[in-house]
């Protein structure tokens, strides 16, 4: 399960610094992690909590993020970049519809001789 301090952590293993910026970023990709949020939304919620936020420093903070592997950056051809924090083995699933992205855990297999 990804925590704020197991991001913290991740951050500092990767000699970024904890910013009051970063962590209102975090803080909103742990509270909409089913949403797998876009770069907008998580500006729209992050400046509620860091009134001084910039949409360029999301933007350049959530690269940051998936260049070191803390959150996963997922592409698309037909709609923005979205983010996601679980790191957990798993399949993205798309709505067509909707376009809303569900996290599909892959059982695990049992090895049959024990």
């Amino acid at each position: 399960m990804i925590t704020q301090e197991s991001i913290i952590n991740q951050l500092r293993d990767n000699g970024l610094k904890v910013t009051s910026q970063r962590l209102a970023i975090v803080e909103v990709l742990l509270e909409k992690r089913d949403l797998h949020p876009g770069a907008r939304l998580v500006y729209r919620e992050a400046k509620k909590k860091k009134k001084s936020l910039s949409l360029s420093t999301t933007y350049a903070t959530l690269n940051e993020f998936s260049r070191h592997g803390i959150i996963k950056k997922l592409q698309f051809d037909t709609m923005e970049d979205r983010y996601d924090g679980n790191l957990e083995e798993h399949i993205n699933l798309i709505c067509e519809r909707c376009k809303k992205i569900l996290d599909y855990n892959v059982p695990t297999a049992v090895d049959p001789r024990g």
